[in-house]
């Protein structure tokens, strides 16, 4: 199977040298084109990186000698390619611009960015929850003028670790729930060496970050309108948050508590989370987790050095699953960051969009 091209816009950033990781040796999609701020085009992208490479991995040999390309030039950076994935570091009002651009070159788009998130025609994808969002798509190139051009996004980062628990315990009408999140410092986009005061350190704001752990789940559990041709958001459950950055490189951890409609029994609860199967893990998608979700039993897991990791970073980690005193459960949850919550996820729905016959080859 001839792979097909993807473009990388916002390349040199941490989140765009994720991608290129793990498209390193991706069975469907290769990275053809490198596209960045005007200060590094016209470098080679191991010049344009520089010192700046922030994985542990190392640098993929194949990219080294890709010249950089200025994303602003769409004609040159869509001519060659057969998707884009965006990590841009603009504006909102930039991003939503540059990314319609690309798609109206007839690129399909999927973006790590939150600048469409709330585009009504936009697909939001956790794959494994809401599949069935891209069929919005159809309606969405109608109103581009696309043939094969479209825009799809992902969530935000931090909602990876309860969001999906939420919907998969949906039958027994998850009605309140109260969160607070601790997340690493690659969320935004550093590392220790450039953020060296995070170290032993805690700062309890992040933001905007409340509000998408609040209100994203809600349009990821929406439906499709096809009078409107947008998708509606769900009106429950009522979800409040807090959210803290903390001294960890890599994981997201979330610390929940959660009313339901019908109170089920932990076991009950265990048994649905660990069952559950989506679309990507049908299809057998190459980055989809074999299991989704892994419950611990032990009273000190999830934990950040031993779980992170989990299914290549694809896979989710819950422990600590008890009832509590004035709600119905708690637990904790884990995921990985810049893998399930940024490049990875915006990978594995790509997979899913050229698997339903969304992105294609030219």
């Amino acid at each position: 199977m001839e792979k097909l091209k993807a473009a990388i816009l916002g390349g040199t950033g941490m989140v765009g040298q994720r991608f290129i990781s793990l498209l390193e040796d991706h069975p469907w999609f290769e990275v053809k084109t490198i596209a960045a701020s005007p200060r590094s085009a016209g470098k080679t992208y191991e010049e344009a990186v520089g010192s700046r490479w922030k994985l542990d991995t190392p640098m993929p040999e194949k990219v080294k000698n890709i010249v950089v390309k200025n994303v602003a030039d769409v004609k040159e950076v869509a001519q060659d390619v057969d998707l884009c994935f965006s990590a841009v570091d603009m504006s909102k009002d930039e991003i939503r611009a540059i990314e319609e651009e690309y798609a109206k070159a007839e690129v399909p788009v999927v973006s790590n960015n939150s600048a469409h998130r709330w585009t009504p025609d936009v697909p939001m994808l956790i794959p494994e929850i809401n599949p069935e969002h891209t069929d919005i798509i159809e309606y969405q190139k109608k109103r581009l003028n696309t043939s094969r051009g479209f825009i799809a996004v992902k969530p935000n980062c931090s909602i990876q670790s309860y969001a999906p628990l939420i919907y998969i315990w949906r039958e027994f009408g998850p009605k309140r729930v109260v969160v607070s999140t601790y997340q690493a410092i690659s969320g935004a986009g550093k590392t220790f060496k450039d953020w060296p005061e995070m170290e032993g350190n805690v700062i309890p704001y992040i933001g905007g970050e409340e509000e998408k752990s609040e209100k994203e789940p809600l349009k990821i559990y929406g439906h499709i309108d096809h009078e409107k041709k947008e998708i509606i958001p769900a009106e429950g459950p009522i979800i409040t948050s807090q959210c803290i950055r903390v001294p960890v490189l890599n994981g997201h951890t979330a610390s929940v508590f959660i009313d339901f409609e019908k109170k089920p029994t932990k076991e009950e609860l265990i048994d649905l989370m660990v069952s559950y199967e989506g679309e990507p893990q049908r299809l057998k998608l190459p980055s989809a987790p074999k299991q989704f979700i892994q419950y611990l039993t032990d009273d000190n897991r999830p934990q950040v050095t031993l779980d992170v990791d989990y299914e290549r970073g694809f896979g989710i980690s819950v422990g600590r699953l008890r009832e509590d005193t004035l709600f119905d459960y708690k637990f904790v949850g884990l995921s990985h960051n810049t893998i399930r919550g940024a490049a990875g996820g915006a990978v594995l729905g790509a997979e899913l969009l050229h698997a339903k016959g969304f992105i294609t080859g030219r």
